[in-house]
């Protein structure tokens, strides 16, 4: 007889107990423990695994200084977004998360993933599709590959036997939510059975040195479900982001072991797939016949990689007693800050005015580099005057109304230079060197110069 227990999980942390407890003492949430069956069976996900690569077994504690550093080896991809966020390329032996919206693309994106190599035999293991579901996405993308395999499975016992006849190079599992372990008598998606077939397919990569990519479902915060000890299991956690009803899709990373967190991959959806977008600055710069007021162009850093975007605002009069302000894609209490800096120090009314700000392209700047774009677009709405399309802004404004310096304010001039801008307008305290040709730098300390140079 298999012997059987019963373990108390927190929905929210992972954390285990042997009874019910009202408050969990690891995240301090209430009622979150529930009962599931786990059963002591002596199964295994896979035997004894062949090792693609041998490494030294230390033994005994040895000190940091006589551990020799090897040689990083990574697997190209072809995708050089991807590549870009996950630091160069594919880790052996790494296990990567992503996550992200119903819809978004990110079965799409390993789909094709999967399908760029040529040189590498590909497992992609589904729990939620079937294989002529997975077969008609993949005539949709551009590419062909002999070497992709299909495997419809939840069960990890039997992945863990295809795994071992396949010897796959890449692995990709759509979705760990799906997958069930015949060890715990628990419903997939459950945080027991999360914990045991995402250890096993970890345990899995670790041993055999294959690169495995998990996607994974998010709860209705946006944040990934299950344990937060899924997370801290990994090395690498990856957030596909953007809305459903735009073009554009960006790839974040949250945690990342083998590389910086600051990279970010842009793509755009297509009905062949998700495209890579190597220059996203002359996407989200619209194209205009002629000079429009409330349009100002900002130079923002997403992650590494400084971008131009395109800042627009409306100001009208307010037709009910409250004024109204909205805002897509900026925070709308800096709106508010921005609105009270323009009334309190340039005299503007703005508390009599309904004000609408909207990012164009569909993203989401946290980066307070374009307050002085932000501010440039409502005042150009706000007198009907337009500006330049060859002028750029970069600054953060102060509640005293002074221009702010930022970071990297050079690789932002140098954006803004590559794709024709003539003037950038940029705080005086960034201590830059010596102008010498180029772009045409207007450097300027409170927003009252700005305007003055702008408007008269």
């Amino acid at each position: 007889m298999a012997k059987v227990s019963t373990t108390f999980f927190c929905k929210n942390c992972g954390a285990s107990s042997a009874k019910w407890i009202g408050k969990c003492p690891s995240c301090g949430e209430w009622n979150t423990y529930t009962e599931e069956v786990i059963h002591k069976e002596k199964q295994e996900f896979g035997k004894t695994w062949k090792p693609k690569q041998q490494g030294n077994t230390v033994l005994k504690p040895v000190a940091i200084a006589s551990v020799e550093k090897a040689a990083e080896f990574r697997f190209l991809l072809h995708d050089q977004e991807l590549s870009r966020v996950l630091g160069g390329g594919v880790v052996p032996g790494s296990v990567v998360l992503i996550g992200g919206e119903p819809g978004i693309g990110k079965s799409t994106l390993m789909l094709q993933i999967a399908l760029q190599f040529t040189d590498k035999k590909v497992l992609y293991v589904s729990g939620e599709e079937s294989e002529t579901q997975i077969k008609m996405r993949a005539e949709r993308l551009p590419y062909r590959s002999d070497h992709c395999y299909l495997f419809t499975e939840v069960s990890t016992q039997k992945i863990g036997k295809a795994l071992q006849e396949l010897q796959p190079d890449i692995v990709v599992v759509d979705s760990i939510q799906t997958l069930q372990s015949e060890l715990i008598d628990s419903p997939p998606g459950s945080i027991s059975q999360i914990k045991e077939t995402a250890g096993d397919l970890i345990r899995f990569a670790k041993e055999t040195g294959t690169p495995v990519f998990l996607i994974g479902h998010i709860t209705k915060d946006g944040t990934l479900a299950g344990p937060k000890l899924l997370e801290h299991m990994v090395d690498t956690v990856l957030q596909f982001e953007g809305d459903r009803h735009h073009v554009y899709r960006i790839l974040r990373t949250t945690k990342n072991r083998f590389g910086s967190t600051s990279e970010i991959g842009i793509y755009e959806m297509q009905g062949a797939g998700l495209r890579q977008v190597s220059n996203p600055s002359e996407i989200l710069i619209s194209q205009r016949d002629e000079a429009l007021s409330g349009v100002a162009i900002s130079a923002t850093i997403e992650g590494m990689r400084p971008l131009l975007i395109e800042t627009q605002a409306l100001v009208s009069a307010a037709v009910y007693g409250t004024p109204q302000r909205n805002s897509n894609g900026y925070d709308t209490k800096r709106l508010n800050m921005l609105l009270a800096i323009l009334e309190k120090k340039c005299g503007l009314r703005m508390g009599m005015h309904d004000v609408f700000v909207n990012i164009a392209g569909g993203l989401r700047v946290e980066d307070p580099g374009i307050d002085l774009g932000i501010v440039a677009a409502i005042v150009s709405s706000y007198h009907n005057i337009p500006i330049d399309s060859k002028i750029a802004f970069v600054g953060e404004v102060g509640l005293s109304g002074e221009i702010r310096a930022v970071s990297r304010v050079e690789q932002r001039i140098a954006e803004a230079e590559k794709l024709g801008f003539t003037t950038v307008f940029v705080s005086k305290f960034n201590k830059l060197p010596k102008q010498q040709g180029g772009v045409n730098r207007v450097e300027v300390g409170k927003l009252e110069e700005l305007l003055s140079y702008l408007f008269g």
